[in-house]
């Protein structure tokens, strides 16, 4: 048996889709019979921003974070195709194409089953998911498909950086194109929240710890504790989100396949894109396949908190965020299949 065949995707992020679902129903429930003690904690907010959700999400992000070495980032130009592809369809096609997919749905197809009023915060939802591209399971896609595990750090640590610059304008210029009224000093808090915080923590921990045990000691013994907690939190808050969304869901329960679509379409749409591109461009395939992974996927963590953050917790535009989580696994288990049948 091959190396290849042998590898196979951790528990907890091979069966997330259930996890999701499974939370969906508990928060469901949650927020059903304990509807006056779900107001109180939707109510505790600093500066727009809901407490018991910003430190659950806090804690998914930060040891994402450690994971990120920035000092890879300057081999980029022994092998710069790979990252100029990532920049390219990550920051330049991506927000936009995602953009255009959530209009033509929310807008145009939908509009027998979605309030025009509403459809602007979907559609929205929709645009800050597509602009924040993925950061930590995109590890996870490019070990199944036998990606360079180096490449693929510098690829996303480059993109970290370029989140800190280039999330709030396109996120801003989109929004803007959509008529949402932009509250930039709320999307500049969440980004300095939920980026730049936890990206120096994760970077001052990592410095801390690799001087005073070693590399091997980090990433063998340290690293591992913190992977339950990023998932404990992430399902946590998912608890909350749909007990805080669980009347909007009990009266339009079509409402989730409805968001699913564009952005399983999305989906498919940026990693063919990619994937044709990357081979145009000679890329050999452990580069091309992550580069593929990236793009499809999203930073569904900082997406989540920054919608929570500009239109609330029970937000259309909050739920479209969630219901990414909830596709996101299937989709692109599916596509590393692809990527695997079609190694070149």
């Amino acid at each position: 048996m091959s190396n290849q065949d042998t590898k196979s995707i951790g528990f907890f992020e091979k069966y997330l889709t259930i996890w999701v679902a499974l939370c969906i129903g508990a928060g469901i429930l949650l927020g059903h019979f304990a509807g006056s003690s779900m107001e109180v904690l939707s109510k505790m907010e600093i500066y727009k921003v809901n407490l018991p959700i910003a430190v659950l999400i806090w804690l998914m992000i930060y040891p994402m974070m450690l994971q990120i070495d920035f000092s890879s980032i300057k081999d980029i130009k022994k092998r710069p195709k790979g990252i100029i592809l990532t920049v390219v369809v990550n920051w330049i096609i991506k927000p936009f194409t995602m953009a255009f997919f959530a209009w033509i749905f929310f807008t145009k197809l939908y509009g027998a089953w979605i309030d025009p009023a509403q459809a602007g915060e979907y559609i929205a939802g929709a645009i800050i998911l597509g602009a924040a591209p993925c950061t930590a399971m995109v590890f996870v896609w490019s070990y199944l498909t036998n990606g360079d595990p180096n490449y693929t750090l510098v690829q996303v640590s480059v993109n970290d950086l370029i989140i800190l610059v280039a999330f709030v304008p396109i996120v801003g210029f989109l929004l803007g194109i959509t008529d949402v009224t932009i509250p930039y000093d709320t999307l500049i808090s969440s980004v300095v929240i939920f980026v730049v915080i936890p990206l120096v923590a994760g970077w001052l921990t990592q410095k801390l710890v690799v001087n005073s045990k070693g590399k091997e000691w980090f990433e063998d013994s340290f690293l591992p504790k913190f992977k339950p907690v990023s998932i404990i939190a992430l399902l946590a808050t998912l608890i909350l989100l749909f007990a805080f969304q669980g009347q909007n869901i009990i009266s339009n329960p079509f409402i989730i396949l409805l968001v699913a679509i564009p952005l399983i379409i999305q989906t498919y749409f940026i990693f063919f894109l990619t994937w044709f591109a990357g081979k145009k461009l000679n890329l050999p395939h452990p580069i091309c396949a992550p580069a593929a992974m990236i793009g499809a996927s999203n930073f569904f963590e900082l997406a989540v908190a920054v919608a929570i953050a500009l239109f609330g917790l029970q937000s259309p535009a909050a739920l479209v965020t969630v219901v990414g989580v909830l596709v996101e696994v299937p989709v692109m288990l599916s596509l590393v299949a692809l990527a695997n049948k079609w190694k070149y």
